[in-house]
């Protein structure tokens, strides 16, 4: 049996841009799916994050995203 690695592609509700992975479902909607990135921004924006220290936290995670697939 042949098993292939295939990827939906799909569009985020809040940001437009494309992506893979499987949707995080937004917290002020619950019709709207997002990226990863607007699903993790909601998360940290709802328990008071700033939004400098959401963009650190993302580029931690892309960061160590990109470690593990290299």
């Amino acid at each position: 049996m042949k098993i292939t690695d295939t990827k939906t592609i799909r569009i985020c509700g809040k940001c437009g841009c494309e992506y893979h992975e499987p949707p995080a479902t937004s917290r002020y909607d619950s019709e709207l799916k997002l990226c990863p990135d607007c699903g993790t921004r909601e998360a940290l924006e709802s328990i008071g994050v700033s939004e400098t220290e959401q963009n650190e936290i993302l580029k931690t995670i892309h960061r160590y995203k990109r470690s593990i697939n290299e």
